[in-house]
């Protein structure tokens, strides 16, 4: 993770939603899509994004519009600026499209 670097966290409800709602996320704001990670029950999703607070902030705004036209969102969170100590919750194994 880049120092500095604020993360983005969509959790959509459905795959497809998740999926749209990463779309949006990207073409709305300059950030980049860490990748999404599937949570254990009711068929979520977490999308996770990166880059400077502003953008990151637009890319959740956008990617929760995004989400009303499918089934819809549980939660989403900004972190603007995230502990060292979070990053291998960030960036693991079960992040579909993440290297760690």
């Amino acid at each position: 993770m880049n120092r500095g670097e604020a993360i983005g966290l969509i959790e959509a409800i459905g795959l497809a939603t998740a999926i749209e709602a990463a779309d949006a996320a990207v073409k709305s704001a300059n950030v980049r899509l860490i990748g999404y990670e599937a949570c254990k029950g009711d068929g979520m999703s977490t999308i996770k994004v990166a880059g400077d607070v502003g953008a990151v902030k637009a890319a959740v705004e956008a990617a929760t519009a995004a989400c009303v036209k499918g089934r819809g969102v549980w939660g989403t969170k900004v972190i603007a600026r995230p502990s060292e100590g979070i990053d291998k919750l960030i960036y693991n194994s079960q992040t579909v499209g993440c290297i760690p």
